[in-house]
């Protein structure tokens, strides 16, 4: 597969500082298909000078103008979505129907949504005698995570563009073939020398690297919630802005008015989809006792349906940690209904769909963010006994609601300590803030939350 030997800085790919390569292997076959340079402080500092220079006539550059570069940038990924979509399912391992859909369509969808909100976003207002302005913070470090390669990348330098930041990203080293396509679509857009950047590399060294450097003004990250605090900390001493969007531990919330076997079935689709590997997957699903014997038998049979249809975990460390996890459960006395550490394939890291029933809420399984195919079932006695346990863990991303009756369920989510609830299956929406309470998080993506991230506000009063 091809792959770029340099760095994409101030508009042109320039040769690594360091000798070092990373290898990418596909994880379904466990294939080598090609290497990138390993980035190190000297590519970091030569990323973050261009964007420094570009900085001034980007953020000079009117909004209808910017509007304009980030459609082009939408064009150019809708041109180049079979592209987009192989190399995902090569480098992640995601079946190529899912990369068409969801790697490569809802990028799409979110650099659309910021073409129309840089045109459209009041970055000037009257209030009382004074005028505010909301202007640009600066360079960003965006540093991204392999689980969905080119939608966190969207996620973050579409809206920091359409504010009119500049921007060094570090990409997942197990994903970087994604983000050099990014790159080359960027460049096809038209977008101003500078106003990107990207250095491939490892978490340790380039990315570490980049959170610390002090020509960067906001750092934007999205990955382990262990990892977040680091960067936190390190913003904090600078004093930096930070947005963090780190792990979850969801929950599925079927209340006993809902249609129980549609709840059941969505909820187990949302886990599988990705391999499991999606922050705000619904891992744990709550039901009611009277009714929790048949969604263990229905959680069963809906999961045991994805043994082929769902792709490898990205990497051997993530398919040994998923696998521990199955073996804690185990332990600590959850009941197996589907699923388990036997390897479904003879090569790749895939791990079998797994359902885990007789779950308590203490269990580690209940607590922890396992990243992979495994749904947790946890009864409930009543609505309350319901709310402490959708809220006893320290994440609070996502979740979803099931009710018959639509205000049941959205008194329910009002309860809930979490940044975003799906109603009876709400459809995702590319406008809607997406973030976390509690340990999950700070800031927000998407929409015009996700723009006003990186924007600074500056008041002339009269």
């Amino acid at each position: 597969m091809k792959a770029h030997d340099g760095m994409y800085i101030g508009g042109e790919w320039r040769v690594a500082a360091g000798a070092d390569t990373i290898a990418v292997v596909n994880p379904a076959d466990e294939q080598v298909i090609a290497h990138v340079p390993a980035g190190i402080a000297e590519d970091v500092d030569a990323a973050v000078f261009a964007a420094h220079e570009a900085f001034p006539a980007w953020a000079a550059t009117p909004p209808a103008e910017r509007a304009a570069k980030i459609a082009a940038l939408r064009d150019v990924l809708v041109a180049r979505k079979d592209e987009i979509a192989e190399t995902v399912t090569a480098e992640l391992g995601a079946p190529l129907q899912f990369s068409q859909m969801v790697h490569a369509g809802v990028p799409v969808l979110v650099a659309g949504s910021y073409a129309e909100l840089a045109a459209s976003y009041p970055f000037e207002e009257k209030v009382g005698n004074s005028t505010v302005y909301a202007e640009p913070v600066g360079v960003v470090g965006a540093i991204t995570p392999w689980n969905y390669p080119l939608h966190q990348i969207v996620a973050k330098v579409a809206p920091a563009l359409a504010a009119g930041c500049t921007v060094v990203l570090k990409p997942a080293e197990d994903t970087p073939l994604t983000a050099q396509l990014f790159a080359e679509a960027i460049d096809e857009a038209g977008i101003p020398a500078g106003v990107f950047n990207l250095v491939t590399g490892l978490g340790t060294v380039a990315g570490q690297a980049l959170a610390e450097h002090e020509g960067v003004d906001l750092v934007s990250f999205t990955g382990s919630t262990a990892v977040g605090r680091q960067i936190g900390a390190t913003a904090g001493a600078a004093v930096k802005r930070v947005a963090l969007e780190l792990g979850g531990k969801s929950a599925n919330v079927i209340l006993p008015s809902a249609d129980l076997a549609k709840a059941v079935n969505v909820g187990i689709a949302n886990v599988m989809g990705n391999s499991g590997q999606t922050c705000s997957a619904w891992t744990r699903m709550l039901v009611h006792t009277s009714q929790y014997d048949e969604a263990v038998e229905l959680a069963g049979a809906a999961a045991a349906k994805y043994g082929d249809r769902i792709g490898p975990l990205v990497n051997a460390k993530q398919q040994a940690r998923v696998r521990g996890y199955i073996e804690k459960g185990v332990e600590e006395g959850a009941r197996l209904v589907v699923g388990g550490t036997e390897t479904p394939h003879e090569k790749g890291y895939f791990v079998a769909p797994t359902v885990f029933a007789d779950v308590t809420p203490e269990m580690t399984i209940a607590q922890e963010e396992i990243f992979g195919p495994v749904v947790s079932l946890i009864r409930y006695e009543d609505e309350d006994d319901a709310v402490r346990i959708a809220n006893g863990t320290v994440y609070g991303l996502a979740g979803a609601v099931w009710a018959g009756d639509e205000a049941e369920a959205v008194a329910f989510a009002r309860r809930m300590d979490t940044g975003q609830v799906d109603i009876n299956g709400g459809r995702f929406n590319p406008l809607a803030p997406f973030g976390g309470y509690k340990q999950s998080g700070v800031g927000r993506e998407l929409g015009s939350h996700g723009l006003t991230e990186y924007l600074q506000t500056k008041s002339l009063q009269f």
